[in-house]
């Protein structure tokens, strides 16, 4: 038998409906300007402007310095699993509020996608001075513990894939530095951690773990985040430790589902 058409809802929202016609537009086709969505979408200039600033400031969609609207990290998302993401998420919330019950700081779970590294569970601590949870929240890979960590893992000829000058044609100013980005990495693989004082955000260190599958290869990570004031350099190797229990613990988890 076949599928009855689609028939619009009895309340429809133009508003909506318009962001969500120009987010599958450029999921789709790649990018577009702002003249080019008012005229797929039949809509004034300004109000298609309104509507990618909105996509902007939700992470659907990023800006180019030709002012040319492309797909942001959450419909990137999509090169991931979604069940593969909805699979880790969770498996790891038992292990990450087992975390903020040894540590009493904010636990997070993070993938990456592009050059980009996106929270996708975060537990937050009981104290009144805490960081706050970052889950749906999206930074630069190589600013972040986690997205560091998870660079980490790529292969040099995927790296410059991810960093490849052409891609910043557009945004050349965040594009990394290759040589010391490299250099970076070489360490956090030599150290099987990561370390993140202030880097991607003022006032707040995060640690971070690798969270592997069965082949090896970095899948995810876990981490920690707590206020600059808080942090003690040495509790690290304590903070390190009972990160990658909690990973390993998950990696187990994650194994028994396969099979």
């Amino acid at each position: 038998m076949d599928k009855p058409l689609k028939t619009p809802p009895p309340y429809p929202i133009a508003s909506v409906d318009h962001a969500l016609r120009a987010a599958a537009i450029l999921q789709m086709e790649g990018g577009a300007s702002v003249s080019q969505i008012a005229e797929r979408l039949g809509v004034a200039r300004s109000t298609a402007h309104r509507i990618l600033a909105m996509l902007v400031y939700r992470d659907f969609a990023v800006q180019g310095e030709a002012r040319v609207y492309r797909a942001g990290p959450v419909l990137e998302l999509a090169s991931h699993s979604q069940s593969l993401v909805d699979r880790l998420r969770a498996a790891a919330l038992p292990h990450l509020h087992r975390v903020v019950d040894l540590l009493d700081e904010t636990a997070n779970l993070f993938v990456r996608t592009g050059d980009t590294v996106r929270f996708i569970a975060s537990v937050e601590c009981r104290q009144a001075l805490r960081v706050g949870s970052r889950e749906g929240m999206v930074f630069p890979a190589h600013r972040t513990t986690a997205g560091l960590l998870l660079l980490a893992g790529l292969s040099d000829e995927d790296l410059d894939e991810v960093y490849a000058a052409e891609r910043y044609r557009e945004r050349p100013a965040e594009r990394p530095d290759p040589d010391q980005l490299r250099s970076e990495l070489r360490r956090l693989r030599r150290n099987g951690f990561a370390v993140n004082k202030r880097q991607s955000e003022r006032g707040l260190v995060a640690v971070g773990v690798p969270v592997r599958d069965r082949d090896g290869a970095a899948l995810a990570g876990l981490s920690v985040s707590l206020p600059s004031v808080r942090y003690d350099p040495h509790r690290l190797r304590s903070l390190v430790a009972t990160l990658n229990a909690a990973a390993h613990a998950l990696e187990q988890d994650l194994a028994e589902e396969g099979r």
